[in-house]
């Protein structure tokens, strides 16, 4: 019996990490994940798009800062963090963010807008594609906006992730509809919750809860699965 529970979790293991392989499309890397192409990264120039005027009405920032429901203990990660939209919007409400990116550049941007607004509450950590560099069991709060689509790693990075979370801890996930087809948002750029639900048990993870009040985006909430 023992034996045959150790095939199941190896074919399990190895299924979990399959990715396979086809000719790029316009937005994507070829590498597909599950069934989905992952999309190409934006570069450290698009700064100015996340942070962009318009923003704070086309996707209500503000309502998926109060959907999170943050208290001033909680230590938050702030994945994929970019020129820091979010973590200067996150950092007042909570103990610690550590804003996490694979760029320099990034880092560096965001660095310069948390002097700016004078804010010190703010770690900075330089990931890579296959780990986020976080310390195990730390995080109450793990957020992604327009990220997940982009991971290159996402099974690696999820279960670096998993491991990072405390066990009461929530990963949030914020992705443009997929379902909506008059959203004009480049189509590897979107997520359908089944897709994104489907991705995230398989890396461990069961579905919380799901916000529905923003214009453009699902918001997905994830616990780790209890065994």
């Amino acid at each position: 019996m023992k034996r045959l529970y150790l095939i199941i979790f190896l074919i399990s293991y190895i299924y979990s990490q399959n990715y396979t392989y086809v000719k790029p499309s316009r937005d994507g890397i070829g590498k597909i994940y599950m069934g989905r192409e992952i999309s190409g990264i934006m570069g450290h120039r698009g700064a100015g798009w996340l942070e962009r005027s318009s923003r704070g009405y086309e996707e209500r920032p503000d309502l998926v800062i109060k959907a999170l429901k943050l208290g001033k203990s909680d230590i938050v990660a702030d994945f994929g963090a970019g020129s820091g939209y979010f973590t200067k919007r996150l950092a007042p409400l909570c103990s610690l963010v550590y804003a996490v990116d694979i760029q320099k550049e990034m880092i560096n941007i965001n660095k310069g807008q948390m002097n700016e607004a004078g804010i010190k509450n703010v770690l900075f950590i330089l990931g890579d594609e296959k780990e986020t560099n976080l310390s195990k069991e730390s995080i109450d709060y793990l957020i992604m906006v327009d990220v997940y689509h982009e991971l290159e790693f996402p099974y690696e990075i999820m279960k670096d992730i998993y491991s990072s979370m405390k066990n009461n801890g929530k990963v949030v996930l914020v992705e443009y509809r997929k379902e909506d087809p008059k959203l004009m948002i480049k189509p590897l750029h979107k997520m359908s919750v089944k897709q994104v639900q489907k991705e995230m048990i398989n890396s461990g993870f069961e579905f919380h809860k799901s916000y529905d009040g923003l214009p453009r985006q699902h918001m997905l909430f994830f616990n780790k699965k209890n065994n």
